[in-house]
């Protein structure tokens, strides 16, 4: 399986569990020029922005760079300004491996 049939696969599996969690799935894979946001999810009246890393045999949360989370922060004011969105929000993390899924909300750079 390529890495993007992986990817798609693993977002699958992250909406499934959102769903269980209580999320509304508002978008898929929304790309603007500065990057691309994996999973926009609605929950309490909040946003949640979510970037989906799965891997074996290593922690794949080490994917989520500062440099990654820049280009995240720059997608997510891109949506914002062009849905109008006034609301809360936030951007969260949804690590999958062996088989299961830690959401990390709220994640910042210290």
């Amino acid at each position: 399986m390529n890495s993007r049939n992986k990817g798609t696969q693993a977002e699958d599996f992250a909406c499934v569990f959102l769903r269980e969690c209580g999320f509304e799935i508002l978008e898929r894979n929304f790309f603007a020029r500065c990057g691309e946001i994996d999973i926009i999810a609605l929950k309490d009246n909040v946003v949640h922005f979510v970037e989906v890393k799965s891997g074996e045999g290593f922690e794949p949360i080490y994917n989520i760079t500062p440099s990654k989370i820049k280009k995240l922060t720059k997608a997510i004011g891109f949506y914002l300004l062009t849905h109008k969105i006034t609301q809360a929000y936030c951007l969260d993390a949804l690590i999958i491996k062996n088989g299961e899924c830690e959401l990390i909300e709220n994640i910042t750079l210290c």
